[in-house]
Order: structure tokens, then C-alpha cells, then sequence
């Protein structure tokens, strides 16, 4: 085709799990009020997969209501993107597991990780796959499990994670209702927020384990500063 297309979000949806940890569930536990927890983060509760769950299934039902939102059904998905830290293993990647979930046909499907900012990026990812004309219809989906990378006897991020999914179907439109986006890294700051194990840097082993460092990571105030700075 000629040109660039528009581009707009057709249909969104999300899920979250049933079971919920609330902030004073998180006081038998760790050293914390609700009161404390509220002032400093304004949650009252997070939401916890079940044990059966795993990220896909999140997505995927995510991409139910999505589908629903927009009038459309899984045949009408050309391509899939699954934003995520938490895959359901490290390989295959999560997003096909979500293409033979959801009964699509065997379109292009895949990953990647970009942990908060993966939303944005994802949009900008299926934004430019629309206007360039190379698909018609993208599924966005971005999920997590996190609770159960979650150190509970670290009461920094304990009281932070939650499990849930969204996704959103990007379109061509005859006008376009993308206004632009702004993206960027810093790779000087990535001990601040971080899963040390489960890599080829440090393969998973007793030590590893024994070590809690399969758990993220957080410096919560350098976060901060770098977040509003």
C-alpha cells in the first residue's frame, strides 16, 4: 500500500484474579500497617493468581474481553505481542502459548520484556506494524504474575505486586488517534529494580535459591527519585 495509515485502539479489556491480598492479610507477615501502607502508596488490596494459573492464562482472558470490546473474534487477530517479566517459562515464548489458547490461526506471536514501561512500548510496537500497512489488526497484551517473584519478608516490595493482564487491539482508522510517543532507557540504573537469578548470569541452583535471589529487587527511594526527577 501508499502512505502511512492511521491507527487507533478498537477494543481493550482486562483481568484480574479472583483471590486478594489485602494490606491487613500483609500485616500477619511482614512488618507493616495498613495505615502505612496506604499513606505511602494508596493500595488497599492487590490481586494474586491462583496456583493453577499462569501468565498466559491471564492474558488470555484479558484478550477475551478485548476481542468483545471491539467486535472481533480470535480469526480476526493478525499478530500478537505479549509484554511481560513473568512468561510462563523461559521458552517457548508466551505469546504463541496465548495464540493456541485463544484459537486463533497460526499468525506471528511474541515477547518482550520491558517490565512497567512494557504498555507504551508495546502500542508503539503495534502502531508501527498497522500504519506501515504489514497487519491489519495487533494484539496487545501485557501480563503478570509477580507475587510469585515477591519476597515476603521484604516489606519494601512486598506490599507493592500484585497478578493481572490488559490487552488492546490495534487498528487502521481513516483518521489517526496515536498522538506519539516518547521512549528511552538508561541502563546506568538497572540495579535499582531487578531479578538477580533465573539468567545466564546466575543460572538457578541451590545457592541461588538459598540466596532469595530469585525474588526482584528494589531500591524503593532511588526509584522514586529517578521517577520524578
Amino acid at each position: 500500500m501508499n502512505g502511512i495509515r492511521g491507527v487507533q485502539i478498537a477494543g481493550t479489556g482486562h483481568y484480574l484474579p479472583e483471590k486478594i491480598l489485602t494490606n491487613q492479610d500483609l500485616e500477619k507477615v511482614v512488618d507493616t500497617t495498613d495505615e502505612w501502607i496506604r499513606t505511602m502508596t494508596g493500595m488497599k488490596h492487590r490481586h494474586v493468581a491462583a496456583p493453577e494459573q499462569a501468565t498466559s492464562d491471564l492474558c488470555v482472558e484479558a484478550a477475551k474481553k478485548a476481542l468483545e470490546d471491539a467486535n472481533m473474534t480470535p480469526d480476526d487477530i493478525d499478530l500478537i505481542i505479549v509484554g511481560t517479566l513473568t512468561p510462563d517459562m523461559m521458552f517457548p515464548a508466551t505469546g504463541p502459548l496465548v495464540q493456541n489458547k485463544l484459537g486463533c490461526r497460526k499468525i506471528p506471536a511474541f515477547d518482550y520484556s520491558i517490565a512497567c514501561s512494557g504498555y507504551i512500548y508495546g502500542l508503539s510496537i503495534a502502531k508501527q506494524f498497522v500504519a506501515c500497512g504489514t497487519y491489519n489488526n495487533v494484539l496487545v497484551i501485557t501480563g503478570e504474575i509477580l507475587t510469585r517473584i515477591t519476597d515476603y519478608t521484604d516489606r519494601n516490595t512486598a506490599v507493592l505486586f500484585g497478578d493481572a493482564a490488559s490487552a488492546a487491539i490495534v487498528t487502521p482508522s481513516e483518521k489517526n488517534k496515536f498522538l506519539g510517543f516518547s521512549l528511552g532507557s538508561d541502563g546506568s540504573e538497572t540495579d535499582l529494580l531487578y531479578q538477580p537469578a533465573g539468567g545466564s548470569k546466575i543460572p538457578a541452583s541451590h545457592e541461588s535459591i538459598d540466596q532469595r535471589l530469585h525474588y526482584l529487587k528494589m531500591e524503593g527511594p532511588s526509584i522514586f527519585r529517578l521517577a520524578v526527577n
